[in-house]
């Protein structure tokens, strides 16, 4: 690592030293006297009837954005107004219900002067997070989440480093509270998550699996030859057996075949040259628990049962296809 190789890496390890030290004392503070004014923020959120608008300008606006975005995907309504929109007209998007989420380290931005006087005159909720404590927006304020001081990892020129680590950290603690308090669950997330990995891994196996004739089943009287035929003809590389009842009572594989063929069983019925011990999995389980059967199991299909009927078959090309791995 040449001379300037090692100047980088020291300014990014005293960065995130100087961020980590803002963080422990956010701990801190939390454990201590800003822990009851994060549950009075919490309760008014729960409370409300209305939504969530998070406010902020400069760097406290972009994590004002990315808050209102996290609490909209975790099932409290939520939006970010940006102060100048506000005094020019978009005032009028916060209603009676809702709750005013002011973000400023200051606590002294002029942008949000409007905002925070709406507030006063139609008595609505305002919660402060700030790190002055006698500051006009915490002096306004319902609630306020008083941020302990800190040192900016850009000591020449305080550019916000520490300070946005440590409103971005509240934020997501102000979050997740409330997350835990409701009864929002993995299928509401997918709901709200339906693009990319996320929603992919978060979908029910009964979204991917194939049905109807697509599914590969022969009668246990079968022969190996019919195996054969309903194997080649599908895509899955197995078939699964039934029984009279139409239960599932075993599988045949391409190693089933083989092992048959170097026995000299190619004339028996598939009963006989079945694995009785068929893997499968119920149509509401997770497309990602489906995942790990198959990674751990060392297979490719799965046979989708409820009740003991079939329901369908799951590839792992499925799951491929859909973003699950």
């Amino acid at each position: 690592m040449n001379s300037q190789e090692q100047a980088d890496v020291s300014a990014a390890l005293d960065t995130v030293d100087c961020e980590l030290r803002g963080l422990e004392r956010l701990r801190n503070a939390l454990a201590g006297d800003l822990g009851p004014h994060l549950h009075a923020a919490v309760e008014a959120v729960a409370a409300s009837a209305g939504r969530v608008m998070v406010t902020g300008v400069g760097k406290s606006g972009h994590i004002a954005r990315k808050l209102a975005g996290t609490l909209a995907s975790t099932g409290k309504p939520a939006h970010f107004i940006h102060p100048s929109d506000a005094s020019h007209g978009d005032l009028g998007a916060i209603q009676p219900g809702d709750v005013v989420l002011a973000l400023s380290w200051s606590g002294e931005s002029a942008e949000l002067s409007d905002l925070v006087a709406y507030t006063r005159r139609f008595g609505i909720t305002l919660i402060a997070s700030t790190a002055a404590e006698n500051s006009a927006l915490a002096r306004a304020a319902d609630i306020v989440l008083l941020l302990p001081s800190c040192d900016e990892a850009c000591t020449d020129l305080h550019a916000p480093t520490t300070s946005t680590a440590m409103q971005l950290a509240l934020g997501d603690a102000l979050a997740v509270a409330l997350l835990r308090r409701g009864s929002f669950g993995r299928e509401d997330f997918q709901h709200l998550h339906p693009g990319g990995r996320l929603g992919a891994r978060l979908l029910r196996v009964s979204a991917l699996m194939h049905t109807g004739d697509e599914v590969p089943l022969l009668p246990d009287t079968a022969s190996m030859a019919e195996a054969i035929v309903c194997m080649t003809g599908g895509r899955f590389g197995i078939t699964g057996v039934l029984d009279r009842a139409n239960l599932l009572v075993g599988v045949v594989t391409d190693g089933d075949l083989r092992r048959a063929f170097a026995a000299g069983f190619q004339d028996r019925p598939v009963r006989e040259v079945m694995s009785q011990s068929p893997r499968i999995i119920a149509p509401d389980a997770l497309a990602v628990a489906a995942l790990q059967r198959m990674n751990t199991e060392g297979i490719t299909s799965l046979f989708v049962v409820e009740q003991k009927q079939i329901q369908g078959i799951l590839h792992i090309h499925d799951l491929l296809r859909a973003g699950v791995a």
